[in-house]
């Protein structure tokens, strides 16, 4: 029953575990390859069953919500852990430690021993302990807690030092490798790198090696060497980034600002455009995040000058009332261009080739705002502001 649980637990924490790899796993804990301990199941179950390692993350959930009580302990609650949060004395308690640790070296440690008294101080506490040699703690010589000057042991909060701890509890060491996280700057470029689309096609002299031309001109040549030359090779990609700005748009602007910071800097580009819009593309877009009246383009201004090839990535949440994306009197337009937003994007949409919408939040809910999300959507392809959804939109802008 415990493992029918842990089967459908990965399943709810978004692993694709498949029938065949279940009963591989079956197989291998009858053939004895988890040595009957808990951290050798945990290294085969995790061989088996996960695929990628943006996955170890999930695993690990699901791991330690069906395993904990089976493994070293009873619920570690957040009290003892701020009890155990010594974060601002770490470097000083090292060094007071770092004695200590070098004659611990060569001591013997006794795992079964060190489990069950764990339990049973975690049972009886009710109290911090900082020292001392019995209870769960830091900067003592018992083998639980932190920042302590035991070689062995288990470790309940804090940062490793040594690598010692033979358990780590409650420790999300993947969490970093997850593919549904929000994206940092270093992400969002590894990301855009997928939009390279290189051309020879310039009105330049050629200035560059032909590595594979050389080879075969040379190989032909009865291997003397014959140099063959080319057009230089650069990025034929223009992007035009369109991001929405204030209101609920406000709890992403260090999101946005390192997706601004990360396309500005690119090298990949032919070319880059960046406007601002707020809640929705309307007659003119803006030239600052501050979506002041007079500093912007006329929307007409950017299907005059920039041509269909543009890929166009749009940044919202598409969080706004229904009369703001289909009434022409709407709140954020410019002055009697009798359009309404859903025109504009229709209007978008039409002159350019390749348009793709990222959603940082995309959260279900019934407020009216989720009839223009949803309704946007119909328009666009939308994928969510993460490293997966931001691969995906790249792969989307990239088919022919």
């Amino acid at each position: 029953m415990l493992f029918l649980t842990f089967f459908y637990k990965l399943r709810d924490c978004g692993l694709n575990v498949s029938l065949g790899e279940w009963l591989t796993l079956i197989e291998a804990l009858k053939m004895g390859l988890h040595n009957s301990q808990m951290v050798d199941f945990y290294y085969l179950a995790r061989a088996i069953l996960v695929k990628s390692e943006t996955d170890f993350d999930k695993f690990d959930m699901a791991f330690e919500d069906v395993f904990k009580s089976k493994n070293l302990a009873p619920d570690i609650t957040d009290t003892m852990l701020s009890w155990l949060d010594k974060s601002d004395m770490n470097d000083l308690l090292h060094e007071m430690n770092r004695d200590y640790m070098n004659q611990m070296e060569s001591a013997v440690i006794d795992k079964e021993d060190v489990e069950t008294k764990f339990k049973d101080r975690l049972r009886d506490q009710d109290s911090e302990h900082n020292g001392g040699s019995y209870w769960i703690g830091t900067m003592g010589k018992t083998s639980f807690g932190n920042t302590g000057g035991n070689m062995g042991g288990i470790r309940v909060g804090g940062q490793t030092g040594y690598q010692s701890a033979f358990e780590v509890v409650g420790a999300r060491k993947y969490k970093d490798f997850r593919d549904d996280r929000v994206l940092t700057n270093r992400q969002y470029q590894l990301a855009f790198k997928k939009l390279r689309q290189f051309s020879t096609r310039l009105d330049e002299p050629e200035t560059e090696l032909n590595i594979d031309g050389t080879i075969s001109k040379t190989c032909n040549n009865g291997g003397y060497l014959q140099i063959v030359m080319q057009k230089p090779r650069k990025n034929a990609v223009k992007i035009l980034l369109l991001m929405d700005s204030g209101g609920t748009m406000i709890p992403y602007t260090e999101l946005l600002n390192d997706l601004f910071q990360a396309v500005d800097k690119s090298r990949h580009f032919k070319d880059v455009k960046c406007y601002y819009f707020h809640n929705c593309i309307y007659s003119h877009v803006y030239k600052t995040p501050e979506c002041e009246n007079g500093d912007w383009v006329e929307t007409n201004w950017l299907f005059r000058n920039l041509d269909s090839d543009y890929k166009v990535i749009i940044v919202g949440d598409a969080a706004m009332a229904p009369e703001e994306l289909y009434s022409v009197n709407g709140n954020y337009r410019g002055p009697n261009d009798g359009l309404s937003g859903w025109d504009w994007l229709l209007l978008m949409k039409r002159h350019f080739k390749k348009l793709v919408w990222l959603n940082p939040k995309m959260a279900p809910g019934h407020a009216p705002w989720r009839e223009a999300e949803t309704a946007v959507k119909g328009i666009y392809p939308m994928y969510k502001l993460t490293v997966k959804g931001l691969n995906e939109a790249m792969i989307k802008l990239m088919q022919k």
